[in-house]
């Protein structure tokens, strides 16, 4: 199982916001010298300190943005935290990045990919199919695990799998919510050391 890259993009962009704002609660007391790494965070700073190009990070800073984690500025000035770092978790950034346009794009592609490739439909099949989706999206909005696009249900094990796994997907996905909204950004702030 894997994450999405933009999970770990989007924490290290909240923390260069934390790290080179001179005003940051991270710089806070600190002498003018010892703010001397401090600077604008626009987006070719931020790409230049993640190592990815500047689109990706724009689109990550707007997800970042529609969930109030973070301020953007025209001009010079670039981005900077909405709150505390101490106020964010990894919870709020993974929230704020996981669910997105292009994984339902992608989704949706490979769901018609299925259907060109072979995968059989019936009406009753399809009505299963779509009743069984409809139920798993009602579950969570933000799933972390996410089914196969047309489970079998004339088969015996096809029709069940959606009740064998859900509560266990949905177990899963909860323990590591739980975790990730433990630790704040101003917890993984504390291991930088300058």
């Amino acid at each position: 199982m894997q994450i999405p890259s933009r999970f770990s993009i989007a924490i290290h962009i909240c923390m260069c916001l934390e790290f080179f704002n001179e005003d940051s609660g991270f710089n806070a007391g600190k002498s003018p010298k010892q703010k001397k790494h401090c600077k604008p965070m626009t987006g070719e700073a931020l790409a230049e300190s993640v190592g990815a190009h500047s689109v990706i990070i724009r689109n990550i800073i707007a997800n970042l943005k529609n969930a109030g984690l973070v301020e953007t500025r025209r001009g010079g000035s670039g981005a900077r935290l909405a709150k505390t770092a101490k106020d964010i978790s990894l919870l709020d950034i993974f929230n704020a990045v996981q669910s997105t346009k292009t994984n339902e794009l992608s989704e949706a592609s490979a769901d018609k990919n299925a259907l060109k490739n072979g995968a059989k439909s019936n009406t009753k099949q399809a009505k299963s199919t779509q009743k069984q989706k409809n139920t798993a999206q009602d579950l969570t909005q933000n799933q972390l695990f996410r089914f196969h696009a047309n489970p079998n249900t004339l088969c015996p094990l096809g029709k069940h799998i959606h009740s064998i796994l859900d509560s266990r997907f949905l177990d899963a996905q909860k323990m590591l919510e739980s975790y990730l909204a433990s630790v704040s950004l101003s917890e993984l702030m504390s291991e930088v050391s300058i």
